[in-house]
């Protein structure tokens, strides 16, 4: 009998979970054998689903947005004061920014980490990363700057970029202010954040008015916006934190404000054939190394080109929307880089793609795969109380990159 609590705590949120996906037309999930922590993947999920479901039903009573309670919910409580850090809010350049500084004396100068949230563009905060920016500047001495952009859909591509390019900026022409070297500065980021690092690295890549930049950090970035049918985005379709459709829904929602076409572009029909020629040497299963689709691949159905859907999307095809399309001349000028990938993530591919592009143009590239991870899972770490230890391996291999620079 004492068994019986625990097991409704369970089963409940279980039950709300799939009354939601059946009510309210939410993604249907799946959560494959071999993904890391599945149980608590389902509780974390259903969380997840329930917060959509209620801020749906909110948004229909006309009392908040069903993004505005997302975001509410999604900001977690506040931290106490860390023993080991000096933390403070600032604006850079406009820009809110958090500073996480070490509290220990250093020998000398320390390393800069430019920190960019995920969250699709849409959701993510300065206080959802807390405790992963906390835990970098912690655990490898280094100064943390983390970026709170403006989001999306108030606030449309290139708002996210540009604000991360000025932080960016204003910080590296202020590093002997906070004690950073200026030959040890990266960018890191995860997921949309991921994106908006590697944009902000090709931008600067050749700058000789700022400091040149030590490395690039990506964690599970998305990208690209031509193809929505590679391998990883049929495989893990279904897969959490990050459905295949809600991958383009993002997409469109940073780059218009609203995710009108999403069919078309999962279809493809979004792209000119001569420009679907143009990026296949980039953009293509054939890059692919093929143990990434012993879990099958599903053939492309031809689809039509829709002109008018192009006029609306046409800015996907640029670099700094979508970082995998660059040029080799801006390419092979990119600093030392780390990419993180995901077994179960639908934007596994775009990170297998742009490292490929990185070591074809001479860029050195260090790459951890994690067999049973999910997108988003660094960030849940550790989640209210809950231990994803491919979370924390995958944060610690980040922390392992950043002493060896």
């Amino acid at each position: 009998m004492a068994l019986l609590p625990a097991l409704l705590l369970l089963l409940v949120p279980l039950a709300a979970l799939a009354a939601a996906a059946v009510l309210l037309g939410l993604p249907s999930y799946d959560i494959p054998p071999g993904v890391n922590q599945p149980a608590k993947l389902r509780l974390v999920l259903a969380v997840l689903l329930g917060t959509a479901a209620l801020g749906r039903i909110l948004e229909k009573t006309g009392l908040c947005s069903q993004i505005s309670f997302g975001r509410y919910v999604r900001q977690g409580r506040k931290l106490g004061l860390d023993p080991k850090l000096f933390i403070q809010d600032l604006q850079f350049n406009e820009v809110p920014v958090r500073v996480y500084q070490p509290k220990a004396t250093s020998d000398g100068r320390r390393r800069g980490i430019l920190f960019f949230h995920g969250g699709g563009w849409v959701f993510g905060s300065l206080d959802t990363y807390e405790k992963v920016c906390r835990y970098l500047s912690r655990e490898s001495d280094s100064v943390v700057v983390s970026v709170q952009y403006r989001l999306a859909p108030e606030h449309k591509y290139p708002a996210a970029y540009e604000d991360c390019l000025n932080a960016t900026q204003h910080f590296l022409h202020r590093l002997e202010h906070y004690g950073v070297d200026p030959a040890r500065v990266t960018v890191c980021g995860d997921s949309a954040g991921g994106n908006l690092a590697a944009a902000v690295s090709q931008t600067l890549a050749g700058r000789s008015d700022f400091p040149k930049l030590r490395a690039q950090i990506l964690l599970y970035p998305g990208l690209q916006a031509l193809d929505f049918n590679l391998p990883s985005y049929h495989q893990n379709r279904g897969v959490p934190l990050l459905f295949r459709e809600r991958a383009a829904f993002f997409a469109l929602l940073y780059l218009n404000g609203d995710a009108l076409h999403m069919q078309e572009v999962l279809e493809g029909s979004h792209i000119p054939p001569d420009m679907r020629v143009k990026y296949t040497k980039w953009v293509s299963p054939d890059n692919i190394p093929e143990k990434f689709k012993v879990r099958g691949v599903r053939p492309l159905r031809p689809t039509d080109f829709i002109a008018e859907v192009y006029e609306t999307v046409k800015r996907f095809c640029e670099p700094n929307l979508c970082p995998l399309l660059a040029e080799d001349s801006v390419v092979q000028q990119l600093p030392e880089s780390f990419i993180l990938t995901c077994e179960y993530d639908v934007l596994r591919d775009d990170g297998l793609l742009y490292k490929k592009r990185l070591e074809d143009n001479g860029v050195r590239v260090t790459w951890y795969h994690l067999e049973d991870g999910f997108h988003g899972i660094i960030s849940l770490y550790d989640y209210c109380g809950f231990s994803f230890p491919s979370g924390k391996r995958g944060l610690d291999s980040v922390v392992n990159f950043l002493k060896s620079l």
